[in-house]
């Protein structure tokens, strides 16, 4: 195959998100085919590839349960990528967060994305494929001092980044790069809804955090790994 995705097969979990869309779209235009994961019966109505012939969209899948997430790789042949966007966002002061939430946090973000890459992992070394993974973690599981109110979400966010070093040591005698983005805050119809009053022009475009992911993800990137690329726009 030649160094580019074209008739690759990349997993692109929470593809069917904000980001996730402009992930799947970058993908498609070089040429991938896209396997999308999906927790619900049917892809929600902003998805904007259901019907696309590369986009291979699987769906009741629970990402935090591992037979779940065994099943649906075992259904990816030729997996090349596994990009793992998946997760959510939680604020609370400490004394106001509940164990319950707490472990929601770490279950969304650090254990669906332990859950992919190890099934990933195991695709990629049966098949003897130089492959690649990419997570995401986000500025704040990198910076502690972001501010209150993130205990639950940047420890979430700070375990993605640990896997993601550790992992790429555990396998860079194996050709398998593992690689994490670090976005700030990401430009988004949900975000600007959220703080309509701030300076929309400082925060990371999609399309510039798509481009990254898609770079990571694909054969054009040789040497990359244990790397935490931070994406924070002008913020």
């Amino acid at each position: 195959m030649t160094d580019t995705l074209d008739g690759r097969h990349v997993v692109v979990t929470g593809g069917t998100g904000a980001l996730g869309g402009a992930v799947v779209g970058k993908l498609l235009e070089q040429g991938a085919v896209c396997h999308v994961p999906n927790a619900h019966a049917a892809a929600p109505a902003h998805f904007p590839f259901p019907a696309h012939e590369r986009v291979r969209l699987a769906h009741n899948v629970d990402l935090a349960d591992p037979a779940k997430v065994d099943a649906f790789y075992a259904s990816v042949t030729d997996l090349w990528a596994s990009i793992h966007l998946a997760g959510g966002f939680t604020a609370a002061p400490v004394e106001k967060i509940e164990p319950a939430s707490f472990a929601e946090m770490m279950d969304t973000n650090a254990r669906t994305t332990f859950l992919c890459c190890r099934a990933a992992i195991r695709s990629m070394l049966e098949s003897s494929v130089s492959g690649r993974i990419v997570n995401v973690t986000a500025r704040a599981g990198l910076d502690l001092r972001r501010g209150s109110g993130m205990v639950a979400y940047g420890a979430s966010k700070a375990a993605v980044a640990a896997m993601t070093v550790a992992m790429a040591e555990e396998l860079k005698g194996k050709g398998i790069l593992v690689n994490a983005v670090a976005p700030s805050t990401l430009d988004t119809p949900a975000t600007r809804a959220d703080m309509p009053a701030a300076d929309f022009s400082k925060w990371v475009s999609l399309e510039a955090a798509a481009e990254a992911i898609a770079y990571l993800a694909s054969p054009a990137n040789l040497a990359m790994s244990g790397t935490l690329v931070p994406l924070y726009g002008r913020a």
